[in-house]
This record gives structure tokens, C-alpha cells and sequence, in this order.
């Protein structure tokens, strides 16, 4: 396998799939991102200052244009000095030319040449007339003593300019020993009565040479030629550039240490909540604590509420399961263990009616466990029923009426009649799923059947109460043990009427109905009816459930 193919992850044995390990990042981390684009702005920005060729080029402009002027002034002062030979013909006297030249470019420290229209020098500003004999000085550069961001900024400069290509490195300035016009290109431009100008090297150094004609009334009498040396605008462009690098050095510090902290105030979190989480999914037999981000008004804030709430609902889940297999495994067991006793006892009956009432308490409890196995499948697959299914706007009033011209139409004598109560011109539209809702309606109904009287009447009420709307079962039985009111939704409630068949009901109709409402958004209680006297008149069932506004119910 090359280095550059990362190595396969080994199935995890607890999911079955194949996972990364703990802390592995198939990305660069947040913290890594957060930094590099914060960075890449910056260094974007300051390459673009650093950048300073058009403010480099303003100032050569600048020089010529300099340079230029003093020319034309060096050359109108020469071309008066300009006189006649034996033959009439008007030209320049080197000796004044050179006298003159020195004085008036002494002064700029430019050097200045004139040539001749033959193309030979006849003077310069850098030459000393002494005894006959002709010396050449320069002015040497002063030293500095540069500073650390200078010597580096130095360094750089020259390899930036070794590694140029030939195509973009200025022409090398040549100082030739017997110099002539034809040296120089805009000398020769000059001869010919035009300004000209060039920019070259000399030892790492750039230099604007300007060239102009002198002349006496129109005519040409040979070139002037000003050469400047441009370090002063390299050291100005030097400047500013060391003056960017910096504030980009101490911008550069508060980016790092702004995207250090932004990071951290963004991938810490994130990583310990992605850790909690790696924690709850791997960890046994103890309950894992999300940490608590909530207080931040922002996005951290909301997924670690969020975590939390979801981890809490699992764990409640995970206790609801265990609570309700003990549940089913208790209600179970009790109706085997008569079975178990009435098959033992069978063997040992002494005649037909002994055998008869043990084979009786036989088909009771396996009718009993037929009904338990059948609540407790449909308790089981409810939850995820509900989660699937697309809830749709659910007419309660309609339901209700649907509900109770089936019971008219099947009802037997002695059985209570239902009546439905809503008052007219409003809305009872609620979002759910109609055989759920329907299959509470049936409970409750099926509840309040059982503790009514013969010939009495279940009232179903259906109000509006703001965003809600509130359904309201009432019977005319002895209502809740005052101590039963908040029992009678846990699973496997089994206080039955007397007289009635034990083990006829699973006890799981009130609790499935409480999941179901819950599950819609809603919540539903219980309480006695009381009469004018204080006296209990039987129970109430009510129902709340969140009015739906999206569209037209069905």
C-alpha cells in the first residue's frame, strides 16, 4: 500500500459496518480551516500590497520628468556657450562646455555627458581638468547600518532578482573607457533632435539616464545626457514595502491568535459534544453527560441542546423498553402460572366437573395471553408506526360523528348511547393520523362502557380553546379512586368495574391512547365529574390536541 492510501478501517464489531477510529478525520480539522482561509486572505491582501510596480513606475515618471527639466535648462545654458569657428560653422567649446557642465549639475549630484554630433564625448561632469591631465570620481554611497527586517527584506530582493527571467531583467549599464553616443541609444535618439530616456542596471542598482538635444536657434550641436542613480526610489519603495510587512507581521499575529480563539470557540465544543456522543454509542451500563453549551446563543448552543435532548430521550426510551419487558413479563407470567397449576391440577380431578372448571381457567388465561401478546405487538410497533407515517388535517367532529353511526348501528339493548356536543361555525381540525386518533376515540369510549350503567350515556365534547382543541369523554359511573387519577395511564392498569370477567382487558388501551396523543403533540388526563351537591357524578377523560391551520381536513 503507497503512503499516500490511508488505511482501511476494521468493521466495527458493534454495528456491524465500517467506521473510523475515535479521533481520525478523513478532513482537515475546523481549527486547520478556520486558520489557512483566514490566512490566505491576509497573505492575498498583502501580496497585492507588496505589489508596487505601478507606484514604483509613478516615481520613475517622476524622475524622468525631473531629470528632463534640469536637462533642459543644462542644455539651453550650453547651447548659449556655443560658438563660431574659422569656417562660420557654430559648434560647442569643450572647454566652457566642461567648465559649465560641472557647475550647473554640481549641484543635483547627477552626472551629466555631453557628446558632439560626431558621437564623441567632450565632457563629463564625473572628469577633473588638473595639470593637463584628466581624472574620473564618483560619489561613493553612504553606508547604512540596516536593521534585521532590512537585511532580510535585502536578501530576499536579490534572490527575487536573480531569479527573474532574462526577459523582465533590466539592460546592464556598461561604462565603457572611450565612450561614444552610439553607446548609448538615447544619446543617438538625441543627436537627432529627440528626447529620449532609459532605465538600466549597475551592480544591482537601477539608473535613469535622460538625453536631449542642445541646441543654438534650432540646430543641433550635439546631446546632453543625465544619469541618475534610482536608489532613492527603490529605498522609498523598500519603505513601504518593510512598512506592509510590519503590519502584516502584527496583523498576521492577531489573525492567528482571532482564528485560534474563533476556532476554539467553535471546534472544542464540536469535539467534545462529537466525543459525548462517540461515548453514549460505546459506553455500557452507565448514562453519559452531554455537555451543556445551552447557555450560547448560537448555533453550539442550539446542537448541544439538542444532543441533550435527544440523549435524554434515548435513555427514557432505553428505561421505558426495560420497564416495559418487566411489565409484559410479569402480566405473562401470572396468567402461566395458572395454567401450569390448572394442568397439574387436571391430572388429579376426581370427576367431569372438576376437569370441566379447570379446563374453563385453561381457556380463560390462554384467551388472556392471546390478548396480552396481541396489546403488546401493537404497543411494540406503534412507536415506530408513529414515526413513520405522514400525518394529514384530521376532522375530529367528523370522527367522532363516523364513530358513533357505527355504534347506532350495532348497538345492543342495555348498552350506553354516546352523544356528541360541538358547537357550530367552528373549526376541530387537527394534524395526525385518523386510524390512531380513531383507535383513542375507541378506547376512551371502550373505558367509559365499562364503568357506565345500563341505559346510560357517554357525552363526547369537542371545544376550541385557542390553539387547541379539546375533546372531552364523560360517563356516568363511580368515577377515579382519588388515588388512581394519575394511575390510570401506566401500563397494565387493570381496576376493573365489579363483576366484570377478570383479565378481559390487557390493561394497555389508556397507556397506548397516551403515547399516541403525546406522540400528536398533545397530552391527555383524567378526573371526576362533580355534581352540584360535590358529590362524584363519574369520570372524565380529556384530550388536547394542537389545531391544525395548514389546509382543508379529510
Amino acid at each position: 500500500m503507497s503512503p499516500a492510501t490511508p488505511p482501511r478501517a476494521a468493521p466495527n464489531q458493534a454495528t456491524g459496518g465500517s467506521r473510523p477510529a475515535a479521533g481520525t478525520r478523513g478532513f482537515p480539522s475546523i481549527t486547520f480551516r478556520i486558520l489557512v482561509l483566514n490566512l490566505l486572505a491576509l497573505l492575498v491582501l498583502v501580496g497585492g500590497l507588496l505589489y508596487l510596480d505601478q507606484f514604483r513606475n509613478g516615481l520613475i515618471v517622476a524622475k524622468i520628468g525631473a531629470l528632463r527639466t534640469e536637462g533642459e535648462i543644462i542644455a539651453g545654458a550650453l547651447g548659449e556657450t556655443a560658438v563660431a569657428d574659422e569656417s562660420g560653422e557654430v559648434a560647442l567649446d569643450p572647454a566652457q562646455t566642461r567648465n559649465l557642465l560641472r557647475r550647473l549639475s554640481e549641484p543635483t549630484l547627477d552626472r551629466a555627458r555631453v557628446f558632439s554630433l560626431d558621437g564623441a564625448m567632450i565632457a563629463d561632469s564625473r572628469s577633473l581638468f588638473q595639470a593637463g591631465r584628466e581624472v574620473q570620481f564618483d560619489i561613493l554611497p553612504v553606508e547604512v547600518e540596516r536593521t534585521l527586517a532590512e537585511a532580510v527584506y535585502g536578501r530576499l530582493n536579490d534572490l527575487y532578482r536573480r531569479i527573474l527571467p532574462e526577459s523582465q531583467r533590466l539592460p546592464e549599464y556598461i561604462e565603457y573607457v572611450e565612450q561614444r553616443a552610439d553607446h548609448y541609444e538615447e544619446v543617438a535618439v538625441a543627436l537627432g533632435g529627440e528626447f529620449s530616456w532609459a532605465l538600466r542596471d549597475r551592480g544591482g542598482t537601477p539608473v535613469i539616464s535622460v538625453a536631449m538635444p542642445v541646441q543654438s536657434f534650432k540646430r543641433v550641436l550635439g546631446a546632453l545626457m543625465l544619469m541618475s542613480d534610482a536608489s532613492d526610489i527603490e529605498t522609498s519603495v523598500r519603505d513601504v514595502r518593510l512598512a506592509i510587512l510590519q503590519v502584516s507581521g502584527v496583523s498576521l499575529a492577531i489573525t492567528v491568535l482571532l482564528s485560534l480563539y474563533l476556532a476554539g470557540t467553535i471546534a472544542r465544543p464540536v469535539r467534545r459534544l462529537a466525543a459525548a456522543a462517540m461515548s453514549v454509542r460505546r459506553r455500557r451500563g452507565e448514562q453519559v453527560t452531554i455537555p451543556d453549551f445551552s447557555a450560547r446563543r448560537d448555533e453550539i448552543g442550539e446542537l448541544s441542546r439538542s444532543l441533550r435532548d435527544m440523549t435524554e430521550a434515548l435513555y427514557q426510551r432505553l428505561d421505558a423498553i426495560e420497564s416495559f419487558a418487566a411489565d409484559v413479563a410479569h402480566e405473562i407470567r401470572n396468567p402461566l402460572t395458572s395454567v401450569r397449576s390448572a394442568v397439574d391440577a387436571l391430572d388429579k380431578a376426581r370427576d367431569d366437573g372438576q376437569r370441566q372448571r379447570l379446563l374453563q381457567i385453561i381457556r380463560d388465561d390462554v384467551s388472556r395471553m392471546d390478548r396480552l401478546i396481541t396489546d403488546i405487538a401493537a404497543a411494540s410497533r406503534l412507536d415506530a408506526e408513529l414515526w413513520r407515517s405522514q400525518m394529514a388535517p384530521i376532522d375530529l367532529r367528523a370522527l367522532v360523528s363516523g364513530l358513533i353511526e357505527v355504534r347506532a348501528a350495532t348497538v345492543e339493548s342495555g348498552q350506553p348511547r354516546l352523544s356528541l356536543s360541538a358547537p357550530e361555525g367552528e373549526s376541530y381540525v387537527v394534524e395526525g393520523l385518523a386510524e390512531r386518533l380513531g383507535q383513542v376515540l375507541r378506547n376512551l369510549v371502550s373505558n367509559a362502557e365499562s364503568f357506565s350503567p345500563p341505559g346510560g350515556t357517554i357525552a363526547i365534547t369537542l371545544r376550541r380553546d385557542g390553539l387547541w382543541v379539546e375533546l372531552c369523554c364523560d360517563d356516568e359511573g363511580p368515577g377515579f379512586p382519588p388515588d388512581d387519577v394519575d394511575k390510570v395511564f401506566a401500563r397494565f392498569y387493570t381496576r376493573r368495574p365489579a363483576g366484570e370477567a377478570f383479565g378481559k382487558h390487557s390493561g394497555l388501551g389508556l397507556s397506548i391512547s397516551r403515547q399516541i396523543v403525546e406522540a400528536h403533540g398533545g397530552s391527555i388526563r383524567a378526573e371526576n365529574r362533580v355534581d352540584a351537591k360535590g358529590q362524584v357524578a363519574g369520570a372524565r377523560l380529556i384530550v388536547r390536541l394542537p389545531r391544525d391551520q395548514s389546509g382543508p381536513p379529510r
